[in-house]
């Protein structure tokens, strides 16, 4: 399953709630697990889907948002993982918490991210961005490639942490341009990340656009690459990397829907009925959108795990090419 195919705009049409439809719907409110902290897109992504997806599950259909952060989305995936597989209890599945952490750090991700979870439904996702700071002397990514290849191991480049996708992002590019040598510095979080970034105290990052948007706009700094396969329409005057110096490259972050492992099927098939119902609503994807995250067309569960499983192939190939030793 191609990311470009399940994150390309479309629509279908809305659902019917779940009650409706002679199947499941919950006697209790539905808990949508974040694992991240509130306020940041994730988190705002998944209380607006949340939203238009408990009225779809019947009469009394309601899903709440509950955070439970820490170690890249691990902690709050491993308490959905215990879960009972009713229905009462789903998260929102990220690229860290079932991507990137389970490649670079398998001896602390307590859980295997596709078999011991029921996909859903995707969310959405988006690109990273090759950031510098404004008073940056490199105005392109070639030019930055360049400098960062005449200065080996001079340069340092931030992530918002170890294993994250931005990490794996950067060890990606430098395969990708025949190898470089740079020093990478994580931070905790996007914010910490894009202060160092106009500070200057690093010479570039790998970020989130929902991070960079606002630095890029206000200029504290400036953008020299997006990672998806074609330009962005929030910033279209940035070129991807694809374009420039990596041909091929692509690497997006995501967030999906997931369940315990064993969720019945008729509780899967009113969840998955609600939240591609919800992505269809036309208020929504735009919230998401506002959010910094580009929006999925409505999904089946097959393919959200097909997109699952070439994602974590994807990430250890990195890995694997990168020779990183992370934890175990």
């Amino acid at each position: 399953m191609q990311r470009r195919a399940l994150l390309a705009a479309g629509l279908l049409a809305p659902a019917l709630p779940a009650a409706a439809q002679g199947g499941w719907a919950p006697d209790r409110p539905v808990t949508l697990v974040v694992p991240f902290l509130a306020g940041g897109s994730t988190d705002i992504a998944g209380r607006v889907v949340a939203d238009r997806m408990g009225p779809r599950l019947g009469p009394a259909g309601r899903v709440i948002v509950e955070n439970r952060a820490g170690a890249g989305g691990a902690i709050g995936s491993e308490w959905v993982r215990q879960r009972p597989a009713d229905g009462a209890t789903i998260l929102l599945g990220s690229a860290s918490s079932h991507g990137t952490n389970p490649a670079a750090l398998p001896s602390q991700t307590p859980y295997d991210p596709v078999a011991d979870f029921t996909p859903i439904a995707m969310l959405g996702g988006g690109p990273l961005v090759v950031v510098v700071p404004q008073a940056s002397p490199f105005r392109t990514v070639a030019e930055l490639v360049a400098g960062i290849r005449a200065r080996p191991g001079a340069l340092s480049w931030a992530t918002s942490g170890v294993g994250g996708v931005g990490h794996l992002t950067g060890e990606y590019l430098k395969i990708s341009v025949g190898g470089l040598e740079a020093e990478h510095v994580p931070y905790r979080g996007g914010s910490a990340v894009m202060e160092a970034l106009a500070k200057g105290e690093v010479a570039y990052s790998f970020e989130v656009l929902a991070s960079t948007a606002p630095h890029l706009r206000d200029r504290l700094s400036r953008g020299l690459a997006v990672t998806s396969r074609e330009r962005h329409p929030l910033f279209p005057e940035i070129p991807t990397l694809a374009e420039t110096v990596a041909p091929g490259f692509e690497v997006t972050t995501w967030n999906v829907l997931l369940g315990p492992r064993g969720l019945p099927a008729p509780v899967l098939a009113a969840l998955s009925a609600a939240a591609g119902g919800a992505l269809a609503e036309p208020a929504v994807r735009d919230k998401l959108a506002a959010a910094g995250v580009d929006p999925a067309p409505p999904s089946t569960p097959e393919e959200t795990r097909a997109f699952l499983v070439a994602e974590l192939a994807k990430f250890r190939d990195i890995v694997r090419r990168a020779g990183l030793r992370l934890g175990g």
